[in-house]
Order: structure tokens, then sequence, then C-alpha cells
């Protein structure tokens, strides 16, 4: 267990007490293990991936063909990873030992514009071949080895499913080309990213009552900038998503599946049909919660825009100029996570809307 001190605490700054947000009724979810019995079984999923998509922008995945063998080991070595000494972890740090920013390990700062949580995490890029590009530490040592190896067999199984979604999900958008957005991730430029998230317990949570707890915020509330994202966690809570008319909810934990969130670049390219979904992570648990997230992200010189099948489907409109996710990925790193990123790449017209 990882435990802060009271000076590290107090860099945190922390919400007021408040009462949790309410449980989500009922969380989408689509099975993929029937998507290959039958076309009508597929089309069945590309229509309720389409509409989780629109309205709510999240949805669970179930039947996600995710060997529990494989889950079971990359839960044991991110825990092995995170118990580390301090020392040894910040020789992952970005920057350090020859890594490139922002990759590695990093504790409580989250990007480089003042954003704090009650999190330590480790931020990996994904090779061509689908594997963590890893920090000069963690290629160090037998268990860092292992640690390797399990991340490069999970980035592979998760990028194969992530895959299989984004083809539902242009299925369901009606398009002739259910590649459009899966060719995006498998490109071997493709800038898809893994973060392994840690939120240390809070030990004096044990002796407060839930409706008084004070929750600190681990992971403060944003959207995701890629295509799509795609989280597994441990049994501990503290997800929790805004629905379209801003009310907060939080999602049960499910150790057994996998929660796809629209990203921001999805967005534009259904030209707004889909949109983002704000979520973040509060802390309240006297137990630590660990995550797993594959982004899938394009190519940095991918262009983006709205598809043109879809702005034909609105009388021509567009509601995003075009760019490129360089473009975009660098505009995001300059503003704070809570901000809208898109509003600065919407058209005129749209802009005048809003």
């Amino acid at each position: 267990m990882v435990v802060l001190t009271k000076c590290e605490l107090e860099q945190i700054a922390l919400p007021a007490v408040q009462l949790a947000a309410p449980p989500l009724a009922l969380v989408p979810e689509v099975d993929l293990s029937a998507v290959e019995a039958s076309d009508a079984a597929r089309s069945a999923a590309a229509r309720a991936v389409a509409k989780a998509c629109e309205d709510h922008g999240f949805f669970k995945v179930t039947g996600h063909g995710v060997l529990a063998p494989l889950l079971a080991r990359l839960d044991a070595a991110a825990a092995a990873f995170f118990a580390l000494p301090q020392r040894d972890k910040d020789k992952a740090a970005a920057g350090a030992g020859g890594g490139s920013p922002p990759f590695g390990y990093a504790s409580k700062r989250i990007g480089g514009n003042g954003d704090l949580g009650w999190i330590e995490y480790l931020l990996l890029g994904v090779t061509a071949a689908g594997a963590a590009a890893a920090p000069v530490a963690l290629s160090e040592g037998a268990d860092s080895s292992c640690f390797r190896d399990v991340l490069d067999e999970y980035i592979a199984a998760v990028r194969r499913m992530t895959c299989t979604v984004l083809e539902l999900v242009a299925q369901g958008l009606g398009l002739d080309d259910e590649g459009v957005f899966s060719r995006l991730v498998l490109d071997r430029d493709s800038d898809s990213l893994l973060r392994v998230n840690h939120y240390p317990a809070r030990p004096e949570a044990a002796g407060e009552p839930a409706e008084v707890r004070r929750r600190l915020t681990g992971f403060g509330e944003h959207t995701d900038p890629q295509i799509i994202s795609v989280l597994r966690s441990n049994d501990a809570a503290g997800l929790e998503m805004s629905l379209r008319d801003g009310t907060w909810v939080s999602v049960p934990s499910d150790t057994r599946s996998f929660f796809v969130n629209v990203g921001d670049a999805l967005q534009v390219l259904t030209n707004g049909r889909f949109r983002s979904v704000r979520h973040r992570v509060m802390v309240s648990s006297a137990r630590p919660r660990v995550s797993v997230i594959f982004f899938g992200g394009p190519p940095p010189r991918q262009r983006l825009a709205p598809l043109p099948g879809l702005v034909d489907r609105e009388g021509g409109r567009r509601r995003y100029r075009e760019f490129t996710w360089r473009e975009y990925k660098t505009s995001a790193y300059r503003t704070k996570l809570a901000d809208n990123r898109l509003c600065y790449f919407e058209t005129t017209a749209t802009a005048a809307t809003s």
C-alpha cells in the first residue's frame, strides 16, 4: 500500500464534504461474444453500440474474450509495481533513465497545467506491434521483465477488442467502410496509449460515516481526447460519469467487464452525433483503486474532420473544421482537465449557436 505523507496530502485540493453521486441504475451493456454467431447478432450488437454512444457516450462490454488469467496477472503486476519503494518508482518517472516525457511514472500531478489528484500512475506509449513502449527502468530486472510481458500481452488483447468495438461503431452508423475507425488504431503510427492508475486508499475513511465521508479528487472531470478509451478496474468504486443533463452518477465497478468511453476524436468524426463523455474518479474508500485504460488514438499526421456521409445527413453542416491529431493533441496539452478542448475546433456557425 502506498501511504502519502501529510505534506504530500496538502498539495492536493480537497473538495467540500459532499454526498456520493447516486449509482447509475442501468449501465448500457454490449455482449461481444455473440458478434460472430450470425449477421443478425452482429447487427443487433452494432445497433446497441451506436445507441449507447449516442445516448450516454459510454457502455460496458462483456463477452470480450480477454482471458481471466491474463487479467489476474496484470492486476498482480500493477499492484507489485505500485508497492515498490518510492525511489524505485521514480526511476521510471517521465524523462528519467532516457524515457521520453510525458511517458513514465508520475504522482499527484496530472499534466503540466496545475491539475492535481489523489493518484499515481504509469503512462506508456504503444508500439506499432501493439506492445508497451515502457520506460528504461521497466526493462531492468526479472520482475520488470515480467511486467513488460504482461503489459504487451494485455495491450494486444485489448487492442483487438477495441478494433472490434470500432467496427461495430461504424456498422451502427450505417457506414459502408466498417474499418474507417479501427484502421486508425491499427496504423503503424497510431498514437495509442496505456495508463495504469493507482488511487491510494484513505485509511481514515474507514471510520467515517458514508453520508459525511470526505471525497478526494482522484482524477478530475475531463473527456478523453482520443477516439475511444477502454477501461477496466479492480472492485474499488470511484468512477463517475456525467449524463447528458449534467447529472453525475457513479458507475458500479465490474472486474469482469470493460467500460468504453467515446473520445473527442470520435465526436469530431461523427460530426457530433456521438459526444465524448465527461467523467472523473472520486476517492472515498479505505481500499485502493487500480484501473488500466487503453486509449485508441490516430496517427499524429491523421487529418480529422466529420465524415462526409455523416455530414450529408445533416444537410451538409459541418460542426468541426479539419485538423490533424498532432494539432489537437498539442492544443489539449495547453488546457486544464475540465476545459472544453473541442470548442477551439468548431466551425464558426457551430460556435455562434453554442
